[in-house]
């Protein structure tokens, strides 16, 4: 008999009834160490006392009025992204997964209106994910999400990561109106793209007038220790599909945009009944407010560099069970030697929480919030974890 909830998870056996900063209590009482943040989600950690406030003092006044009149905390989430992005102009979504398809929608109806309708193509990069509707899944086009989905959506033109001869061949096509890349790939096995390889991205957008699309779906807001990723490389997006960490925990996600690759999106092009509500756009106003504030991407940078310090060593003394750590600030990956998926549950046995991903990696996606005292405390326990997998190895 199949579950009342539509089993397309392989859900690990736990019921976690309360959090805590970057802690999780399971029903009986267990308290595990959560070093995923509900895939980088919890940016701030479990019940981060700023965004309570924030959320039930909107509870109290208005939860939703629909996109057919002004919403007021709207306004100020955009506001603040506009103050601390590239970007000119924002349409929030509730998802990552939507936020792609409006980048998709943005781009081809920028080229139609400019003209040009034949520049339908995006190019992307293998290892990429970009959610699971029907343009996320056709743009990244792995067969683990594409099999028995078909047919995909036409437009997107799938290339090897790190294939610059074939990039540079692809973009010269005449049908290519723009780029879409995660300037780290969170799903593909924490694989950072190399500033002088993003800023080569923008030169070849503008050099073939191509739209660069970024997706900091995962690695944005505040993640890798800048606001977003692609500040490191020291260059700008036409559009950037941003979510998780924006929230706070809470639903919601966006699309940023300067004014011109914005041009083709007038009334009527797009919508949304429940993006944008005031119970979303109140949170992620606090989480904005509370992540660009003095001093915390400061903080960020100080322990992801004192966390990677200490993981290599756990890597060095555990060569039977970890090659290497990858990534960039509090977004990082053990690159595995024995199976990613015993690294994770053996963790479990440790009460410390990870996330697998492609390329045989274990992911750590700890809330930004996390102290000195729980760095040690991951390690610890990682240690733990890995010790009872070399036994079996």
């Amino acid at each position: 008999m199949i579950s009342t909830v539509l089993p397309t998870y392989n859900r690990a056996p736990f019921t976690f009834v309360k959090g805590e900063g970057t802690w999780l209590v399971e029903a009986d009482g267990r308290r595990f160490l959560d070093l995923g943040a509900g895939i980088a989600v919890n940016a701030l950690g479990h019940a981060h006392p700023d965004l309570v406030a924030a959320l039930t003092d909107q509870a109290g006044k208005l939860w939703h009025v629909s996109n057919l009149y002004h919403i007021a905390p709207q306004q100020k989430l955009a506001d603040l992204l506009a103050e601390h992005t590239f970007a000119d102009t924002t349409f929030f979504t509730n998802s990552g997964t939507e936020a792609c398809e409006l980048a998709v929608k943005m781009a081809r109806k920028y080229w139609f209106d400019k003209g040009q309708p034949e520049r339908t193509d995006i190019i992307t990069f293998d290892g990429s994910f970009h959610g699971r509707s029907a343009a996320g899944i056709a743009a990244a086009g792995s067969e683990k999400m594409t099999h028995g989905m078909g047919p995909l959506l036409p437009g997107f033109v799938h290339l090897p990561f790190g294939d610059h001869e074939a990039l540079t061949q692809a973009a010269a096509s005449k049908t290519v109106g723009a780029i879409m890349v995660e300037p780290v790939q969170g799903e593909g096995g924490i694989r950072p793209l190399p500033d002088a390889c993003l800023k080569g991205l923008r030169d070849l957008c503008d050099e073939h007038g191509l739209l660069m699309i970024l997706d900091e779906v995962q690695c944005g807001v505040g993640r890798t220790g800048k606001l977003f990723a692609h500040e490191w490389a020291g260059v700008a997006p036409d559009i950037m599909m941003v979510a998780k960490g924006i929230g706070g925990g809470f639903p919601l996600g966006a699309v940023l945009a300067t004014e011109d690759a914005a041009s083709g999106m007038t009334a009527g092009t797009h919508g949304s009944t429940y993006g944008g509500n005031p119970l979303a756009c109140a949170v992620g106003a606090k989480v904005m407010e509370v992540v660009t504030a003095p001093g915390f991407l400061e903080e960020v940078n100080r322990k992801a560099g004192t966390l990677r310090q200490k993981l290599e060593g756990l890597v060095a003394s555990n060569p039977q069970v970890f090659e290497a750590v990858r990534g960039s600030g509090l977004m990082l990956g053990l690159k595995c030697v024995a199976p990613n998926m015993d690294v994770v549950t053996a963790g479990y046995d440790e009460e410390v929480l990870t996330v697998p991903a492609a390329d045989n990696v274990v992911r750590l996606l700890p809330p930004l919030t996390l102290t000195d005292a729980e760095i040690d405390e991951a390690v610890t326990r990682l240690d733990k974890a890995a010790t009872k997998v070399a036994l079996h190895v």
